[in-house]
């Protein structure tokens, strides 16, 4: 009887394991780096078990495996959101300000757990948040739920408060006389700034950001903030306890500064001139352009996109963006969202696309290239046994059409549907 029962144990086991192994049967598979025609996918428990051909698939490796036909559909890696801001909402419905000072951090973390989810049935399986935006440490909780299962969202690396020069940042324009909180952290001196570079970490954030600029200049222009050596501790500091540092930075000063410190990541770099670009190739220094903020911003104020003719900005942009492509820069994928909508990501993938990128150029970036920026390669970003099944399937072909990334079907994250 004992025997016999420890069969049935066994028995039941052996079942369920198969019955969570899939093979997913696309017309077409993006790999993270290139596309493969009539291959497909076995999930087995939260892994790639195998990537191959229907045909090659040895039968007895099929064996119990529930085939999924997915026709007229592409599969590709779950999709890797490098600049989002999940406690920011559109600023054409509340501005930053606003928002910084008047919404309750309660309410912003209800917020917060929205656009989560919205992120991931979007198709992308992890984020970079970077910066809480006056939300003090909020998002280790709101990763901490998340990896719990209590509630749904992308795999999160999170930047906690971020760091800022004194007086660099905002809300500003407020009494002198009246101390107003901000949407980051101000640290000056070495002392201060290792204690809250160490802090920070302490308390839960995976990376430090920095704001190597910000609009401080003597006619609201912006200009740098820490100075070069500041920046080096800042990264030290993080670097001794395994953290990279990414920094935002605009002029050409702030990104050099950045550069020359240490960062791994220039974010937004709007200035950014051919002798910045060189720089950040020589130093292995990747650059997320978040072309799709500016563009909604501009859209705030009352540019017609498709109307009018672009705005200086918006030209600036477009031709710093080709000379850093030109130059090798390896670009990340992060369209700052929270300016504009959560869900809308895929909005940053038309626009590099639009702004000179191939479709596959694109995807690289928001897949293998992320992930090989963030740190995250043996774990997600490709298509390749034994990752993880954070898996996007997409009707259409964006590889010919990049908005075809739109039209998602289904998601898997840990090698579970999402939807």
């Amino acid at each position: 009887m004992r025997i016999f029962y420890i069969l049935l144990v066994v028995l039941f086991f052996e079942k369920s394991f198969a019955q969570n192994s899939l093979y997913l049967k696309p017309d077409r598979v993006f790999d993270g780096e290139k596309v493969w025609e009539k291959y497909g996918v076995i999930i087995k428990g939260n892994k790639i078990e195998a990537f191959d051909s229907f045909s090659n698939l040895d039968k007895s490796v099929l064996k119990d495996v529930k085939v999924i036909e997915l026709k007229n559909c592409t599969l590709l890696p779950g999709l890797i959101e490098g600049h989002t801001h999940l406690f920011l909402h559109p600023y054409n419905e509340v501005t930053w300000d606003d928002q910084v000072l008047k919404e309750a951090r309660s309410y912003r973390t209800a917020r917060a757990v929205v656009h989560a989810e919205k992120t991931l049935k979007a198709g992308f399986t992890t984020a970079r948040d970077l910066g809480t935006e006056g939300s003090e440490f909020d998002d280790v909780g709101l990763k901490k739920a998340i990896d719990d299962g209590l509630i749904l969202g992308p795999k999160l690396l999170i930047a906690t408060k971020a760091l800022i020069a004194t007086g660099s940042y905002g809300p500003r324009n407020f009494s002198p006389d009246i101390k107003i909180p901000q949407g980051a952290e101000e640290a000056d001196g070495n002392d201060d700034i290792i204690k809250k570079t160490r802090n920070q970490i302490g308390k839960g954030a995976d990376l430090i950001k920095i704001y190597a600029d910000y609009r401080w200049g003597l006619r609201g222009e912006a200009a740098p903030t820490f100075t070069i050596d500041e920046i080096k501790l800042i990264v030290a500091t993080a670097q001794s306890a395994g953290r990279p540092t990414v920094a935002h930075a605009a002029t050409p000063e702030g990104m050099r500064r950045a550069i020359l410190g240490g960062v791994e990541t220039i974010e937004h770099g709007d200035n950014g001139t051919p002798e910045i670009w060189k720089m950040m190739v020589e130093k292995g220094v990747y650059f997320c352009p978040t072309l799709a903020a500016g563009d909604a911003i501009l859209q705030y104020r009352g540019w017609k996109k498709g109307i009018e003719e672009e705005p200086e900005r918006i030209k600036k942009k477009r031709v710093s963006f080709k000379q850093a492509i030109e130059a090798g820069v390896k670009i990340c994928f992060g369209g700052d969202v929270g300016v504009f909508a959560h869900g809308d990501n895929a909005r940053e993938l038309e626009m590099l696309v639009e702004y000179g990128m191939t479709s596959t150029e694109a995807l690289k970036s928001a897949t293998s290239i992320n992930a090989d920026a963030f740190h995250i390669e043996k774990e997600v970003g490709r298509v390749k046994k034994g990752l993880m099944a954070d898996i996007l399937i997409v009707e259409g072909n964006p590889i010919q059409n990049i908005s075809d990334i739109r039209k998602v079907k289904h998601v898997y994250k840990n090698g579970a549907l999402v939807n």
